[in-house]
C-alpha cells in the first residue's frame, strides 16, 4: 500500500462490503433510500443515519419534513439538485441550493422543518446524522449554511476532486 508523503496514512483502502440502501419514507411521506440506520447497517457510531433522496415527481417530496424535534446529534444536509428551506425554533432559517450544505446541531433540543422550495423538477441530496459526544449533547442548538461556492475543493492527481464539508 502506498503511503502519502504528507500524512502517515495510506492513500487507498479496500472495500470490506457493499450495503444496498433500502427504500423508506420519512417526514410527511418523502421517498428516500436509507443506507445507514437500516438492518444491514444498524450501528456505525458516530454515524446514526444516512438517507439519500432523489425524485423528479413532486408527489414524492413536496410534503417535505414539517416541524419535528431532534436532540443530541447533528444533521448534515447536502443538496445536489433543487432547493430546500430550513427553519427552526431557535430563529435560524435558510435555503440551500445545489452544491450547498446545511449543518444543524440539535444539542439540547431543537424543533425544525425542511421544506422543498419548488413545485416541480428534480430534488436530490442526502442527509447524514452524526451522534454528538456525551459532553456536547446539551450544547445550545446551532445552524450553519454554506453555499456551493464557499465549500473548499481539493484537487488530486488523476482528476479527482473532493469537496471538504468538514475538517481541515
Amino acid at each position: 500500500m502506498q503511503q502519502s508523503a504528507s500524512h502517515d496514512r495510506p492513500d487507498t483502502r479496500s472495500v470490506s462490503r457493499v450495503v444496498r440502501g433500502m427504500p423508506a419514507t420519512d417526514g410527511a411521506g418523502v421517498e428516500l433510500t436509507r443506507v445507514i440506520g437500516q438492518p444491514a447497517m444498524p450501528m456505525l457510531d458516530p454515524f446514526l443515519l444516512l438517507d439519500a433522496f432523489r425524485s423528479d415527481r413532486p408527489d414524492a417530496y413536496i410534503a417535505g419534513f414539517p416541524s419535528h424535534p431532534h436532540r443530541g446529534f447533528e444533521t448534515v444536509t447536502y443538496l445536489l439538485a433543487g432547493r430546500m428551506r430550513h427553519k427552526d425554533n431557535a430563529g435560524h432559517e435558510g435555503v440551500i441550493e445545489p452544491g450547498g450544505i446545511q449543518w444543524m446541531t440539535a444539542g439540547r433540543g431543537i424543533v425544525h422543518s425542511e421544506m422543498p422550495q419548488q413545485q416541480a423538477g428534480l430534488l436530490e441530496g442526502f442527509q447524514l446524522w452524526v451522534n454528538l459526544p456525551a459532553k456536547h449533547k446539551m450544547d445550545a442548538p446551532a445552524y450553519q449554511e454554506h453555499a456551493a461556492g464557499a465549500i473548499p475543493v481539493e484537487a488530486r492527481d488523476g482528476g479527482i476532486r473532493v469537496k471538504v464539508i468538514a475538517g481541515v
